[in-house]
């Protein structure tokens, strides 16, 4: 068994909780001496809505072409939360986009890019989609291969004494 952390996976939907993430998993890289993949997914739900709408406004919308921009808006949005919080931090850092249901397009990405571990936010963008769909997080924590860190927001979630 190889405990070695190599590369960590920081995944990343641009809600409140991606730079908590982030600060989480630049902080076990500093520890493992490791790199991170910063990871964010275009839901498959979204292109498939569009694509269904496109189908009644012909030559108006162009999948393809709102994928490509997509892509192109998320990684500057990326580049921007990088540069404007981590700055000193972002040479350790690679990013992907993809597009795809969220947690299978996770755990693909840990074998495709031999992650050794996952750093996520038990919540994000899709709480109401939870509760109609189940968590992508808890998808992610029930077949990962690899161990995965659940980020909080310790404010919200303290117990009562």
């Amino acid at each position: 068994m190889n405990n070695k952390i190599n590369k960590i996976l920081a995944c990343i939907d641009f809600s409140e909780y991606s730079l908590m993430v982030l600060e989480y998993a630049i902080e076990l890289a500093d520890m493992a001496h490791t790199q991170i993949l910063v990871y964010n997914v275009i839901n498959q739900r979204d292109i498939n809505m569009l694509e269904t709408v496109s189908r009644y406004v012909p030559n108006k919308l162009h999948v393809e072409t709102y994928i490509r921009d997509m892509k192109k808006e998320r990684v500057k949005k990326i580049r921007v939360l990088l540069k404007e919080n981590f700055f000193e931090n972002k040479s350790d850092m690679n990013f992907k986009v993809d597009v795809g249901i969220p947690s299978e397009a996770i755990l693909k990405t840990i074998e495709t890019e031999t992650i050794d571990l996952v750093v996520m936010a038990n919540k994000g963008r899709g709480n109401i989609s939870r509760f109609l769909f189940g968590s992508c997080a808890e998808k992610v924590f029930r077949h990962s291969p690899v161990p995965v860190v659940s980020v909080r927001e310790p404010k919200k979630f303290k117990r009562e004494k």
